[in-house]
């Protein structure tokens, strides 16, 4: 059974070249690329908010994978014969937002913000994690073998750095803001 789905998988990806499909994944291409570049601006100012030593690193890292990651998008664009250009992405402008929220709600210097920063991190990650496993699922049903490699790095470098930012907030920066009084 799992043979004959991919064979259907693999005829699909065959004659989809100029399909609805894959006007769709280039679409989407077009959201997380806008997304990325949002997301590497950002990522400064989540530093700067933060208090924790060890949440400072993990924002410095991640703009540095953000801005492998916009490359690696650079190259999927390029496979598929298209040219690099971002849309406006609601999502990630919404969720940008209500991190910068977090940081004029809550005090600085303080492990109460570092929680919400981890709060605002971690919902854009599951937005890229949703987003990259969405996009690496349609490059391999649209033959596009090589995208769905360069995806699928991402994809896992996403549900990296969520873990990274669960051990953080489970390790002490939950503990410590639940010592700080009101």
């Amino acid at each position: 059974m799992a043979k004959s789905s991919k064979t259907i998988g693999k005829n699909v990806g065959a004659g989809a070249a100029n399909s609805l499909l894959k006007e769709f994944f280039v679409e989407e291409l077009k959201d997380i690329y806008y997304a990325e570049k949002q997301i590497a601006k950002t990522l400064p100012k989540m530093k700067k908010a933060a208090t924790s030593e060890e949440l400072k690193q993990a924002f410095e890292s991640h703009l540095v994978m953000t801005q492998e990651q916009i490359v690696r998008l650079e190259q999927v664009f390029e496979l598929i014969g298209e040219k690099a250009k971002g849309k406006t992405c609601e999502a990630i402008e919404g969720i940008i937002k209500e991190g910068e929220g977090i940081i004029a709600d809550t005090d600085s210097k303080t492990a109460t913000r570092d929680v919400g920063l981890i709060f605002a991190a971690q919902k854009v990650e599951h937005y890229e994690i949703a987003t990259y496993g969405g996009l690496a699922q349609l490059a391999d049903t649209l033959g596009l073998s090589e995208a769905a490699q360069l995806l699928h790095t991402t994809l896992e470098e996403e549900k990296q750095t969520d873990l990274l930012l669960t051990g953080i907030a489970e390790n002490h920066v939950n503990y410590e803001a639940s010592e700080e009084k009101a």
